[in-house]
C-alpha cells in the first residue's frame, strides 16, 4: 500500500510541477513572439502606405495567385500522370502474376490442350 501512496503523491507533484513549467515557459515564448510580430507589421505598412506601394503590392498579390493556380494545375496533371502511370504497372504485374500462377484469362500460345 506504501507504494500506491508513493506513486500517487509523486504523480500529483510532478503533474503540478509540470504544469507550472509548461505555463511558464509558454508564456515566455508568446511574449517574446508579440514583441517581433509589431516589428514586421510596422515594416509591411510603411512600405504600402504610399498609393504607388498598394498598386505595385495588389499587383503582386493578384499575381502569386495565379502562380498559385498554375502551379496548382502543374501538380494535378504530374499526379493524375503518375497515377495512371501506376495503374499500368499495376496492370502488368497482375498479367504477369496471372501467366505465373495458370490463371491467365488468355491461352498461352504453343500449350496442348489436354482433353483430347
Amino acid at each position: 500500500m506504501s507504494q500506491k501512496d508513493g506513486f500517487a503523491s509523486g504523480f500529483l507533484l510532478g503533474t503540478l510541477v509540470g504544469g507550472v513549467v509548461g505555463g511558464v515557459l509558454g508564456a515566455v515564448l508568446a511574449s517574446r513572439r508579440d514583441a517581433q510580430l509589431p516589428a514586421d507589421e510596422e515594416i509591411g505598412l510603411s512600405d504600402s502606405s504610399i498609393p504607388g506601394n498598394k498598386i505595385a503590392a495588389k499587383r503582386r498579390q493578384m499575381r502569386s495567385a495565379a502562380n498559385e493556380g498554375l502551379e496548382m494545375e502543374t501538380a494535378r496533371r504530374s499526379l493524375e500522370d503518375k497515377i495512371a502511370q501506376l495503374n499500368a504497372t499495376i496492370d502488368d504485374v497482375r498479367n504477369q502474376l496471372g501467366n505465373v500462377n495458370g490463371t491467365s484469362s488468355r491461352p498461352v500460345e504453343g500449350s496442348v490442350s489436354q482433353d483430347s
